[in-house]
């Protein structure tokens, strides 16, 4: 695989950094900002990953959405300069693959804002040639368009590419492009779920790619 893999292709969240904080202390801000009762952090970590207006819809249903997402928005800019953090072993592996030659992207459902909130936060905003959210294509994970544009814009195939990602939506959107994809046990899904969608691998920390480019 080290030959012909020339683009490393990662999800943010649960992938390379952990937002969960942030994302808890948005959402229930904004429950007690329109009278809601508040949710525990376990089921706000399991309903991350399919987008903003997913996640609030979730927790408010119609009612009140709007504002809902207005609210949440206003306070998770904030909430992710200092409820956001590197994975073990994930600031490691990108400036490994950085040294190595490989082309870095990053396929994410967050918008584009916060997306790169996150990366000017950790100081990594330079590490990636191509960052593509949910808020730039017309259908996001787990349709393949994200990665292809991708692909596209690094003028590559899909056999020269590798997706890592944390959850079943990840997996999904792997096959979906034909894109080898590597599922890490670092976010919501567990390895039961993700074994299930038949990835190329399993990992348990994301530095683990490493090793499977060298193979």
């Amino acid at each position: 695989m080290a030959n012909k893999i020339q683009l490393v292709i990662f999800d943010l969240d649960g992938t390379l950094v952990d937002a969960y904080q942030a994302v808890e202390s948005s959402i229930n801000y904004m429950l007690a900002e329109i009278g809601r009762a508040l949710v525990d952090d376990k089921t706000i970590k399991r309903t991350v990953g399919w987008g903003v207006r997913h996640l609030v819809e979730t927790f408010v249903g119609g009612h009140d959405l709007d504002r809902a997402l207005s609210i949440y928005r206003q306070h998770h800019a904030r909430a992710l300069k200092s409820g956001t953090k590197w994975l073990p072993g994930a600031r490691e592996l990108i400036e490994k693959l950085q040294s190595r030659g490989y082309k870095l992207a990053i396929a994410s459902n967050r918008p584009t804002r916060f997306t790169h909130i996150i990366l000017k936060h950790l100081k990594t905003d330079h590490a990636f040639d191509r960052v593509l959210c949910a808020d730039r294509v017309d259908r996001p994970k787990p349709a393949a368009e994200m990665l292809e544009k991708i692909l596209e814009k690094c003028s590559l195939d899909p056999d020269e590419a590798l997706y890592v990602g944390d959850m079943t939506i990840d997996v999904q959107t792997g096959r979906a492009a034909g894109v080898k994809t590597v599922a890490v046990m670092t976010g919501s899904s567990s390895r039961e779920e993700l074994a299930a969608q038949k990835p190329f691998a399993v990992i348990d920390q994301v530095i683990e790619v490493a090793g499977i480019l060298d193979a």
